[in-house]
């Protein structure tokens, strides 16, 4: 066969396969995601004040296991951890001096279309959180006993670094009380920049491809007998 038309039959398998090139989005960690040891520190969460100030070391202690408040709390599995301040999960907060926290994760969408990003997910906190991707809220989290959704859509996502937030509020009580934040996902997806390119071209409709297919048999039936009439 023709080169030209090898090329132009490889040019349109490229074109169709790029649909199933979207991957998982790199960066999105379960609070306290592969620790198994109780007390351990996460650096995947910064934690600061709502003025961006690190406090309590600037992390989270991973709590593994079961213990005093985990029950009223969701129960702790291999999944996700509960993150608290400090390594004393029952530890009480002035809820006058500390009664917000802001829990950050970031991630890099560098290298990838942000158009085609999407991630769900499920959270819980002490006392309340609300979700934040790029400043958007995507959730909100009403107590520590229960789980509750969040998920971006597209329009949240932007190209490079992403910073996803959970502020959590825990003000009830006037001689403090535990807190607490815990963060689950549950599904993440987002095409490359290339194949997001590739994806904007104009691809013909079933119709077309039946005639260009056709076409192309055409051209390659009359090429052979007119190089074979040069020799």
């Amino acid at each position: 066969m023709n080169k030209n038309i090898m090329a132009a039959l490889l040019v349109s398998s490229v074109v169709f396969s790029v649909n199933a090139q979207a991957v998982p989005i790199v960066g999105l960690y379960n609070t306290g995601e592969g620790i198994t040891v109780d007390k351990t520190t996460d650096t995947n969460y910064q934690l600061t004040n709502l003025s961006g100030s690190s406090i309590y070391g600037g992390y989270g202690e991973a709590a593994v296991g079961s213990g005093w408040p985990i029950s009223p709390w969701l129960a702790d599995n291999s999944t996700s951890h509960w993150l608290t301040p400090t390594a004393d999960r029952s530890q009480s907060y002035d809820p006058v001096k500390n009664g917000f926290y802001l829990w950050t994760l970031a991630f890099d969408l560098t290298g990838f279309e942000p158009s085609t990003a999407s991630f769900t997910g499920r959270f819980s906190a002490d006392n309340n959180a609300v979700a934040f991707l790029n400043d958007n809220p995507i959730g909100i989290a009403s107590d520590f006993a229960n789980w509750y959704s969040f998920a971006a859509i597209s329009d949240y996502f932007i190209a490079g670094i992403n910073t996803l937030e959970f502020r959590v509020a825990n003000i009830k009580g006037s001689s403090g009380n535990p807190t607490g934040l815990r963060v689950e996902f549950t599904a993440s997806d987002v095409s490359p920049l290339i194949q997001a390119n590739a994806l904007s071209m104009q691809v013909p409709a079933p119709g077309a491809l039946a005639l260009i297919s056709v076409g192309l048999l055409m051209f390659a039936g009359v090429e052979k007998p007119r190089l074979l009439a040069s020799k």
